[in-house]
């Protein structure tokens, strides 16, 4: 289930864009910004009601995931390349260079101009990622928004220190014609994709022909469950199918891929949890059947069900059942419990504080619910 991120109307020529959580009750979307802050780092900046127009721009999102993208592309090292420098001096290490050896030195004066290339962290791409770090340096927010990744930062600075502001428009174009393509860089290909973006913000927030605006679709299912993981994962193991990482399999020879979201830590009584985003009536059917084999597969006898809750809506504790119809002997067992746990988003929060305040309350209640039932 994807998040409901955004939608466009046209009014007078104009687009108006509004980016929302379904379970937000305030007029402010506290609960989307506070996810982002607790998941993805994202300060709490953002203003997701704006107005689109050629003469107020679109406020541009990418931004923030910048930090993200830095640390990790920066995990692989600062990025070292062959560039092609030019010298005019009397040290001759590289290719004369005649042409430009006599327009800079005639008459004579002792000098060389040539041509060397080498093996260098001041490259094309540290530039790129230089000018990004100074452009949003001149926001409001900037310093920080790359706080998050702050020696990461450092470290692109300390190696470019042929920066120059005047060669922003060059290196931008330097970047587009060649585009990282060793599969070892991958994220730092990523890297140069979005500062290209993010320096071009004009062109890719609001087109001047077709007017389209550009964005970002947040997938809250995986939003939510990291959040989830943010507050139980010292009790419970979390598997992550978007990374392929902690797979289990239902039966043997390798049978069988699953990821359940979450699996308790504790061996002798086994517990295993499923993060939802939908409200509680909502989840049914497929879902049970989903967590009832996770609970088969583990020998877990309580299995627990992990949801928004903006209605204050009790726990709801579900018994599976024994017997048939057919018989007339169906009655509910003893030992196998899945509970509809939610936790409460708070509603009508005078500013952003105040609702952090308040789910801060409500994660810690959250969590003693959750210990009754381990």
């Amino acid at each position: 289930m994807k998040w409901v991120c955004g939608y466009a109307n046209a009014h007078g020529g104009k687009e108006r864009l509004v980016i929302e959580s379904r379970f937000s009750t305030d007029r402010h979307d506290y609960f989307f910004e506070y996810l982002l802050e607790r998941v993805l780092d994202f300060p709490n900046i953002l203003e997701l009601n704006t107005t689109a127009s050629q003469d107020t721009k679109s406020f541009n999102l990418l931004l923030f995931i910048f930090p993200r993208y830095l640390k990790l592309a920066m995990r692989k090292g600062v990025y070292k390349t062959y560039i092609q420098n030019l010298y005019n001096d009397s040290n001759v290490k590289g290719t004369i260079d005649v042409v430009r050896h006599i327009r800079k030195n005639t008459p004579f004066v002792g000098k060389i101009a040539y041509n060397q290339r080498e093996f260098s962290y001041d490259n094309y791409l540290m530039e790129l990622i230089r000018h990004t770090i100074e452009f949003i340096k001149t926001k409001t927010y900037g310093n920080k928004l790359l706080n998050i990744a702050k020696d990461e930062t450092s470290d692109v600075v300390k190696a470019t220190n042929g920066y120059e502001y005047s060669d922003r428009r060059k290196t931008i174009m330097e970047n587009k014609k060649n585009p990282i393509r060793h599969a070892y860089f991958y994220e730092y290909r990523e890297l140069q994709r979005l500062c290209i973006m993010i320096l071009q913000h004009e062109k890719h927030q609001i087109s001047s022909g077709n007017r389209q605006i550009h964005g970002i679709l947040f997938d809250g299912a995986w939003l939510w469950e990291e959040y989830i993981n943010t507050l139980i994962g010292q009790l419970f193991y979390h598997p992550m199918n978007k990374g392929g990482k902690g797979a289990q399999r239902l039966f043997a020879d390798n049978v069988g891929l699953i990821y359940p979201d979450f699996i308790s830590r504790e061996t002798e009584l086994r517990t295993v949890a499923d993060a939802k985003y939908k409200p509680s009536g909502n989840i049914r059917n497929s879902d049970y059947f989903q967590v009832l084999a996770y609970m088969l597969r583990f020998d877990a006898k309580k299995g627990l069900y992990l949801y928004p809750d903006s209605n204050e809506t009790e726990n709801l504790e579900l018994r599976l059942n024994r017997g048939s119809t057919y018989e007339n002997n169906v009655i509910p067992r003893d030992d196998i419990l899945i509970v509809k746990c939610g936790l409460r988003i708070p509603r009508n929060a005078e500013n952003y504080g105040h609702f952090k305040k308040q789910i801060e309350d409500n994660e810690e209640s959250f969590i003693t619910q959750l210990l009754n039932y381990l």
